[in-house]
Formats: structure tokens, sequence, C-alpha cells
């Protein structure tokens, strides 16, 4: 039998019906390395660890999510999935307990074609420092509309606004989940529509301004297997043109034929040069890069996380530099880059571009 009740919330004059799914509802659809309901700190729970729980037949654009969460202070990262397409296309909100009290003690992210994005999107906008409450019930409320989000726990105000949901707008699923750490409970999980009238927090947040010189698209390859290198570089297909987003990061998740095992694209620059010369350019990359000019290589990097020592993560910017020996006319500049965990982007900028233009397609 189907365990629901419909709650009453009222948001000024409107009044909107949410439904409260107990998690032995049959309506719920769990793909977790463990998930079960259980008594726990009074109330009935679902406990589970290394992956979601979701509710396929809600479909909102716009929502509003509540729930109960408790956890431990081990390293852990559980919190709510909405928007979902499947479960390698959804937003995601988290908490790290772990960092109780620090600048990421949680996260929002995309999640695109499997890539999560954390490695890309960090700092303010995508986390917020928050004291959690350990083994016990913290209140957590997501409200979503068009491209923005808030969050609250155990908060009137929210503790967390996103205002650049990166995924494009679509009506999808929603739910919990917890990554492959540390278990999470939840409980009183209630979704409804957002209210039309609701108003979401304003915040003042100079946009950054764009660098003279930033690459504002890149031309990518279909992805592929790393270990298919260095054969696919001699025979590459057709190219799409990925444009970066306003901080100049492009997310190469969304490169054509992503799927597993395929972590490898090319991120190609034709540029053409007045005469010949040696420029800098500056980039930044997630995880792991060789670059070519002309087919030959010039640089190779890795920024994995933890592949420095086991505090490094790996966040992408404008950490590195090479030095282009351009020849007058076209110039090919490809960077492979490979992905191993928590983002997948590219992003450059040429301190001086005199004499040199980029070309926007292939």
């Amino acid at each position: 039998m189907r365990a629901l009740f419909v709650i009453t919330l009222v948001f000024g004059s409107t009044v909107v019906h949410a439904e409260r799914f107990t998690f032995d509802d049959p309506a719920w659809k769990f793909d977790a390395q463990e998930a079960e309901v259980v008594d726990y700190l009074g109330e009935r729970a679902l406990r589970i660890r290394g992956g979601y729980a979701t509710l396929p037949e809600i479909r909102l654009t716009d929502g509003l999510i509540k729930f109960d969460i408790a956890v431990s202070v081990e390293r852990g990262f559980s919190g709510a999935i909405f928007r979902v397409q499947d479960l390698a296309n959804y937003e995601h909100f988290y908490i790290r307990p772990h960092m109780s009290g620090n600048p990421d003690a949680n996260q929002y992210t995309p999640v695109i074609n499997g890539v999560s994005a954390w490695q890309l999107y960090n700092g303010e906008g995508f986390g917020a420092p928050v004291e959690y409450r350990m083994n016990e019930w913290m209140h957590v409320t997501i409200a979503y509309r068009d491209d923005r989000a808030e969050v609250f726990i155990d908060s009137d105000a929210p503790v967390l606004v996103v205002d650049a949901l990166r995924r494009a707008v679509a009506a999808g699923a929603a739910g919990v989940g917890a990554g492959n750490f540390a278990p999470a409970y939840f409980a009183n999980f209630d979704v409804s529509p957002l209210p039309a009238n609701y108003r979401f927090t304003d915040v003042e947040r100079e946009p950054a301004p764009i660098a003279p010189g930033t690459v504002r698209s890149w031309q990518v390859s279909s992805a592929f297997a790393a270990d298919e290198l260095p054969a696919r570089l001699q025979a590459m297909g057709d190219w799409t043109v990925l444009a970066a987003e306003p901080s100049g990061i492009t997310n190469l998740a969304q490169a054509p034929g992503v799927a597993p095992r395929k972590n490898t694209v090319v991120a190609r620059l034709v540029l053409d040069s007045r005469i010949g010369q040696t420029r800098a350019l500056q980039f930044g990359y997630s995880d792991q890069v060789t670059v070519y000019l002309h087919g030959e290589p010039l640089y190779r990097g890795d920024n994995t996380y933890q592949s420095r020592d086991y505090r490094y993560l790996g966040t992408i910017g404008l950490f590195d530099t090479v030095f282009l020996p351009l020849e007058e006319g076209r110039n090919e500049v490809w960077f492979v880059v490979t992905e191993a965990f928590g983002g997948w982007g590219i992003q450059a900028r040429f301190p001086d571009q005199d004499g040199i233009t980029i070309a926007d397609a292939p």
C-alpha cells in the first residue's frame, strides 16, 4: 500500500500541497550499494550509502524539496538531486560533514553525462561555510526555479544561493543519496512544485570581468578512450563548437559521445598568426592534458585529484603556461584532455593576443 501524506504549505496567498513520501513507499527507486528503511532517532528513515533513491514519477521543472538528514563526522557526501533525467544527468547538492564550518562544507554541482564537476565550480555561489550537528536531524530545504536555487539548513535564510544552475532547465525527478564512504539517514521527504510567488533571496554578486585574450569557444572532438591514443589523433572526425562560460571555463562533459571509459577529448584552437612569433598561452585543465602544436607535443600535465599529495583537490584555474612557437598563417593547437574524477574542463587566455585571430568554427 502506498504511504502518502499531503502537506499544506502556505506561501503568501498561495496554498501548495506537497507530497510526503515515506521511504517504504513503492514509488521510490533504489540504486545504491546499501539502502534500507530503519528506525533512527525517532523517525522512520532511509539509511543509504553508495547511490541514490529517486522518485521517477515526480517530474518538476521548478520545485521545493524538504527533508531531514542525519550524518556522522566521517568523510561523506550526502544530499539531494533534482531535475533528474537519469542517474548520469541531474543537479546535485550535497554536504561534506567532515568539512563542517569550512568554506567547502557543501557543494552544488551539475552532473552531465555521468561527470560531476565540483573541480570546475567551487567557491562563492557553489558552496558555503555551515556548521553541522552530527548524529542529529538537520532540516534541509531546496528551492529551485529557472537557473536559480537556494538551500536552507536549519535556517530561516538560505545558507547557499546559486544564481546560475549549470544544466539546461528541464523537468525531472527528485531524490536523495550518499557517496561511497559513509552512510546518511533521511526522513520526512516532501516535494512540491515551487509556488509562483516564491521570491528568491537577492544577492549582490559582481560578475567577474572577462579578461582580454580569454578563449571564448573551443572546437571539441567526440569522446574516446584514453588508450586509443595516439592512433586516434591521426584520424579525427567532426568537431563540435563548445562555448566557454563567463568564467572562461568550458565543461568538456558536454562533448559528443561521452560514456563510461570514453573519458578523453581533443579541444582544438585554430589560430591565424600575422607573423611567425612565440606567444604565451595561460591555461587550466582537469584532469590530465597533453598540448600539441602542429601535431608535435609541447607540454604534458597532471592535475588529478590527490595526484600531488593527499590534500590536493585538482580544481581548475589559469595555473599553467605554454609558449607557442607560431608560424605565419594557420596554426592548430590541440589540448588532449582526459577526465579522471571531479570535473572535466579546459580554459585558456592569451596575455597578449596582438596579431593572433582565433577561428570560432571548424
